[in-house]
Formats: C-alpha cells, sequence, structure tokens
C-alpha cells in the first residue's frame, strides 16, 4: 500500500502592512492609550503557508504575546494560500471564543475566506470581498494515485463546507455547495446577508493587494473591477530606481569585503532569500567578486531543489556548507526516499501564460529501482 501523501491546496486595504521576508504576518500587542485594556493586533497580509512559514509557526508566534484575556484582532488581506494551513489557523481562532475578531480589510479569498470564519465576529469593510471556491491541485500518477487524490479533494470540499457552516449554521446548505463548486465571489452585503460577516465597516483602498493582480487574474470569477482597481492602484506607484549591476575591483586590487556583503545582501532581497545572506557570507568568506556570483547562483538553484522537494528548511544548512546542485539534489533524493514520502500535491494556482512552469520533484518506484539493480548484477550469458 502507498504511503498516504501530504496534502497542500494555494488558494492583500488600511495602509500597507509591510510583511516580512518569508512570513505573511504579523503580530503586535499595544495598548492606544494608557490604561486601555491591550489589544492583540494580526495582520494576515499575504499568501497563507508560503514561503516556509507554517500556520503551526503562525500560532505559537501568538500565543508567545496571548495573555488569555486581550482581545485578538485579525485583519486579512489574502489571496488565500494552503488549505489546510487556513484549517489550522480556523480552528486556532475559533479557540480564543468571545474574544477573536476577524476583519477583512479588502480580500479573504480561498484558505484566507476558512481562515477568517474561525474567529467569534467578522466585520468586513464596505468594499472588502469574500471569495470561496472548489480545492484543487496538481498531480501526476498512475491512475489509483488520481482517484485517490480525487476522493482526497471530496473530503477537502466537506471540511471547507464545515468550515464555513461553523461561521454561518442557518445557511442553506445546499446553496453553499452550489456557491463553492462555483467559485463565488461575495461582496460585505452579500457576506453579512449569508451570514458569514457579522458587521460592515467603513471601505478602505485594495492597493495594498499590489503584487496579487496577475495571481488574481487566474482565477475563474475575478471581478473585473477588482482586477482594474489593483491595476490602477499598481500604476500610482512610483517606480523603483534601478540599481547599477556590481563592479568588479581593478585587477590586482584587494577585494572590498564591504561591498561584496552589500552585494549578497542586495541580490538575496531581491530575490527574496534574505533568510541565505549568513550562510552566503560564511561560505563565500568575501573572496572576491567572481566567488559571490557563483554562489548566488547557486544559492538560488539549491531554493529551488528544496522547495520542489517540500523541504524549504534545509536551504540555508546545503548553502552555508557550499553545495552544488547535484550534490543537493542526491541528499534530498536520500531524504526523500528514506522518509517513505510519496509525491507531493502541488495546488498553487496555475502558471500564467508568460511564467515557466514550476518543476516539480519526482521520486522514482522502488520497484524499478531494485528491478534494474537485479538486470544490472546479472552477466550476459547467466541465468538470474
Amino acid at each position: 500500500m502507498k504511503p498516504l501523501m501530504p496534502f497542500r491546496i494555494f488558494n492583500k486595504a488600511k495602509t500597507t502592512q509591510p510583511v516580512k521576508d518569508q512570513q505573511w504576518y504579523t503580530i503586535k500587542a499595544a495598548a492606544d492609550t494608557e490604561g486601555a485594556e491591550k489589544v492583540i493586533e494580526v495582520y494576515v497580509y499575504g499568501e497563507i503557508g508560503a514561503w516556509g512559514i507554517t500556520a503551526n509557526q503562525f500560532i505559537q508566534d501568538l500565543k508567545a504575546v496571548d495573555d488569555g484575556t486581550s482581545a485578538v484582532v485579525v485583519a486579512f488581506n489574502t489571496i488565500g494560500g494552503d488549505l489546510f494551513e487556513g484549517l489550522a489557523i480556523h480552528n486556532a481562532l475559533a479557540r480564543l471564543g468571545e474574544r477573536c475578531t476577524g476583519r477583512i480589510d479588502a480580500l479573504a479569498a480561498s484558505a484566507g475566506s476558512v481562515a477568517v470564519c474561525g474567529a467569534h465576529r467578522v466585520i468586513m469593510a464596505s468594499n472588502a470581498m469574500i471569495m470561496i471556491h472548489n480545492p484543487y491541485t496538481w498531480v501526476g500518477g498512475d491512475a489509483e494515485d488520481l482517484r485517490r487524490v480525487a476522493d482526497m479533494l471530496d473530503q477537502a470540499f466537506e471540511a471547507i463546507i464545515a468550515a464555513y457552516k461553523a461561521k454561518a449554521p442557518n445557511i442553506d446548505d445546499a446553496e453553499l455547495r452550489r456557491m463553492v463548486d462555483a467559485e463565488t465571489w461575495l461582496t460585505a452585503q452579500e457576506a453579512l446577508a449569508l451570514g458569514l460577516a457579522d458587521e460592515v465597516g467603513n471601505g478602505v483602498k485594495v492597493q495594498a493587494c499590489l503584487g496579487q493582480g496577475t495571481a488574481l487574474a487566474r482565477y475563474r470569477q475575478t471581478p473585473q473591477a477588482l482586477l482594474d482597481q489593483l491595476e490602477a492602484s499598481q500604476s500610482e506607484q512610483p517606480a523603483t530606481p534601478p540599481q547599477d549591476p556590481p563592479v568588479d575591483p581593478p585587477a590586482g586590487s584587494a577585494p572590498d569585503a564591504a561591498a561584496l556583503a552589500l552585494q549578497i545582501t542586495q541580490a538575496c532581497t531581491k530575490a527574496g532569500i534574505s533568510n541565505l545572506i549568513e550562510p552566503l557570507i560564511a561560505s563565500t568568506k568575501l573572496a572576491d567578486n567572481a566567488t559571490v556570483q557563483a554562489a548566488l547562483t547557486r544559492a538560488k538553484a539549491v531554493r529551488d531543489l528544496c522547495a520542489a522537494a517540500r523541504l524549504p528548511e534545509l536551504t540555508a544548512e546545503y548553502v552555508g556548507a557550499g553545495l552544488d546542485p547535484s550534490a543537493v539534489r542526491a541528499r534530498l533524493f536520500d531524504k526523500l526516499v528514506g522518509s517513505g514520502k510519496g509525491f507531493e500535491i502541488d495546488n498553487s494556482l496555475p502558471p500564467a501564460e508568460d511564467e515557466p512552469e514550476k518543476v516539480k520533484a519526482k521520486l522514482p518506484n522502488p520497484s524499478s529501482i531494485w528491478s534494474a539493480r537485479r538486470q544490472a548484477s546479472q552477466r550476459p550469458g547467466k541465468g538470474a
């Protein structure tokens, strides 16, 4: 019997909250005025579960600032993310009880809509939206694999329905299922009528969703008005001034360690791999520009390999050790085969036409390997 597969589904408002590198949320606890009760504010502004941050880490960080009595306000502005990460957040918010308020600042889509419904009370900005849709995935395998994945998608669908009905128990079951199946975008007033929201608040600009327009356009029923608003907001943003390319020091001169360190920092920040700055500095020892450039190229390749294998936590270790992609590929192979994991289901949105398709890490068939080894060990002309 094949091992069960992990299941992932990838389903941005007041002022824009800066999203930390590799983190889709921020948490702070403060009182507005002296003597006022503390309010814990959580901003889910980004793609849930992406960039190596898990719902478990989110929940642990929230617990670290929660005193058990303070009000918790969770603000959402997200296109969604991994379904089960969203369900974990849903359940974590539900456990907070009446002191938890969910606030939809602009958009709670896909897994974000599942997560926000865990709050005891949901307040939507007047121009905010909720999007609900079927779970979906990208997968490869034989007929048995595909049938099992279909069954898992059906189970995931029921989990989504249960999450919405926990918030709106009086909602018509058949109508809810129809809306989820059709991919439905709900305005604040529509969500209020259905019971998925409890109050409609003041409207805010949706420009904090910047950078998500391309992703939103890949949903089937994204309202054109929302896409137009995002496009208009994006055109208002000042352009980032171009950066001069790194310049090699004159021949014979000693390399400038500070300049090379800055070069690594800028390149990593631009590529979204700021967690690799220190490992790169340590592995290159800031020897020269050529060494730094080669290490940056390797780091991006190693990051992609670890992400494809669903082991992003190993990236910094491998980069710090200066391993090249072939060595990393071999180590990841050993780890995946040794763990007995099956293939991973990638539920990210389908790539845009101008984007390359994701490369999936494909695990070998143990039976095929054993058969090949047996054949290789047999000499020509001799029996088994």
